[in-house]
């Protein structure tokens, strides 16, 4: 059985440093790298879990 959890992305990006993993600009960057699907304009599909280097490089400034 896979496991695959959906996030929804927040409204808006809040620029901090680093950026929260529900900014929208972080699951774009998954998506772009390919741990992420995205479902609809603010839902994001994840099929596996996302290794630690990948969701650090995608929360960089």
């Amino acid at each position: 059985m896979s496991s695959v959890r959906s996030v929804k992305a927040k409204k808006k990006c809040c620029k901090s440093t680093p950026r929260c993993k529900s900014c929208p600009v972080v699951l774009k960057r998954l998506a772009d790298a390919g741990f992420a699907t995205r479902e609809s304009k603010k839902r994001y599909l994840f099929g596996a879990k996302v290794p630690k280097k990948a969701l650090t490089r995608a929360r960089a400034v």
